[in-house]
């Protein structure tokens, strides 16, 4: 059953971010306000490489990360031939090392390294049908030994399942422009990465709920502004993305 739950699981990912008519667009469009040509950009849990190919169409090098072995593989088959992308089987976390990565492999989008954020959405009735059915050693990196590695990136997308706050704790100093995941019922992760951001820097916010491809704010926000917003229901009703700018 592992077998078939793993196909299922790659091709339901590949159905969902490479099918859908017109996202390439939305993501070109939404990304090509913070990036351009020549630009580096970190995507930390590139999954099935849909905003790898966003960046890369707009002529960004990319440094893309993916834990999940079958996916990594998958990244690397689609952008072999590509010279301006690299792909690295590791997730980020706080510290550099080996960690126990949660897998789902019939919903691989779920996959995580966070145990408390993976127990919360247990309970969580948007989460009903998941179960994280097995668990492999993986290798973690800080951000700032990929920053050591490669430079400091123009952009940072972060979308890791409830370690947002982690991949955030590796970090020593203010990026430019980044964006991470929030779920509607994960509020303490949302408030731990704009606290995180505050320490390293003056940001300024927006929100982009589920796959819009557009920012909800026509004008930017303050970090308390972005919290009282993040728990509208406009904004409660799906997932979405945090993105942050430096003032």
């Amino acid at each position: 059953m592992s077998q078939l739950d793993r196909g299922l699981g790659l091709l339901r990912s590949l159905a969902i971010y490479h099918a859908i008519p017109l996202r390439q667009r939305r993501l070109r469009r939404l990304y090509g306000g913070f990036v351009g040509a020549g630009d580096l950009v970190f995507d930390i849990g590139a999954h099935a490489g849909n905003r790898v190919r966003g960046f890369a169409s707009l002529g960004c090098r990319v440094v893309a990360l993916e834990p999940q072995p079958d996916f990594a593989r998958l990244l690397r088959r689609l952008f072999r031939r590509s010279s301006q992308i690299t792909i690295i089987e590791a997730a980020v976390a706080e510290t550099s090392g080996r960690r126990w990565l949660s897998l789902s492999e019939r919903t691989p989008t779920v996959t995580t390294l966070a145990e408390t954020w993976r127990d919360a959405r247990a309970r969580d009735p948007d989460f009903a049908r998941v179960r994280w059915n097995r668990r492999i050693e993986i290798d973690t990196i800080a951000l700032d030994q990929l920053i050591d590695r490669f430079g400091l990136p123009a952009f940072v997308k972060i979308d890791v399942e409830g370690s947002e706050p982690a991949v955030l704790a590796g970090l020593s100093r203010a990026l430019p422009a980044l964006s991470f995941e929030y779920l509607p019922r994960a509020r303490v992760e949302v408030q731990q990465c704009v606290t995180r951001l505050m320490a390293l820097g003056e940001y300024r916010f927006n929100l982009s709920i589920g796959e819009s491809g557009q920012l909800a704010s026509e004008k930017w926000l303050d970090a308390t502004t972005l919290l009282k917003v993040q728990q509208t229901p406009a904004a409660q009703r799906r997932p979405g993305d945090v993105y942050a700018t430096l003032i």
